[in-house]
This record gives C-alpha cells, sequence and structure tokens, in this order.
C-alpha cells in the first residue's frame, strides 16, 4: 500500500492512462521532411529516472540525443514514453545509456548519433557516460 492507502498495481485494467501508455510505448518513426539535407536533432530529456541495479535507489540523469537522420525521423511524444519506461528498472548508468541508443538506432536508422546520460550526484560522484553511432 501507497501512504495515500491506495494500492499500487501492475494489472493493466487498474492502471492509470499515463501508466499505460508507458508500458506500451515504443519508439516510431516518420519519414524525414528534408531528405538529402543534412541537419542536427537536439533533444534533452532532462527527468530520466532507473534505479541502481545493485541498490535499487534511484538514479536522476539528463539524456540528451543528437542525432543527423537519415530517411527516419523519431516522433517526439513516443520518444517521451520510450524514456519513461526506465523508471522501474534496474539498470547500470553504462547499459541504459548504450540501451537508448542501440533502440534509437535500430528503429532510426541515423547517419549518426550521440546518447549523452548526465547523471545526478549521489554519494559526491558524478558520472557522465556518452556512446556514439556512425554508418
Amino acid at each position: 500500500m501507497s501512504q495515500d492507502n491506495t494500492a499500487v498495481t501492475t494489472n493493466p485494467s487498474e492502471m492509470k492512462y499515463g501508466e499505460r501508455e508507458i508500458i506500451n510505448g515504443e519508439l516510431i518513426t516518420f519519414p524525414n521532411p528534408r531528405m538529402g539535407r543534412r541537419y542536427n536533432v537536439d533533444i534533452s530529456l532532462p527527468e530520466f529516472t532507473c534505479k541502481c541495479p545493485f541498490s535499487g535507489y534511484p538514479d536522476f540523469a539528463t539524456i540528451g540525443i543528437i542525432y543527423v537522420p537519415d530517411q527516419k525521423v523519431v516522433e517526439l511524444k513516443a520518444l517521451k514514453l520510450y524514456i519513461n519506461s526506465f523508471r522501474d528498472r534496474y539498470i547500470s548508468h553504462e547499459e541504459v545509456t548504450n540501451q537508448i541508443l542501440d533502440d534509437f538506432v535500430a528503429i532510426a536508422d541515423p547517419h549518426q548519433i550521440t546518447v549523452r546520460a548526465d547523471f545526478s550526484p549521489r554519494g559526491n560522484v558524478h558520472m557522465i557516460v556518452e556512446v556514439k553511432h556512425e554508418k
């Protein structure tokens, strides 16, 4: 039970609509409206959370994604829901950053992409993980 005496559930029919959207969320794309032109898309996701796989404590980060689209562009609401799907996952800083890159490349196949995860300090330690991919 939560502090306000309401049950926390994982039954999809009892979840709030936002929780259902996050669970069902996946990255989706649409055609690049400017095929043949190279341009940067710079996205900041400042409310990222996941859980430490060792302690279970929450980790907070700002995720930055800069990519040069090829044929596809990632839809932002889908990206938001995808990023929110990590909030209850036990995953290391290194693994989550690489997973975001791998999933993004698999769905959008950009010319190039950099994913930068700037984790909030915890226990006097500040960590940034940056991964890149180029065709």
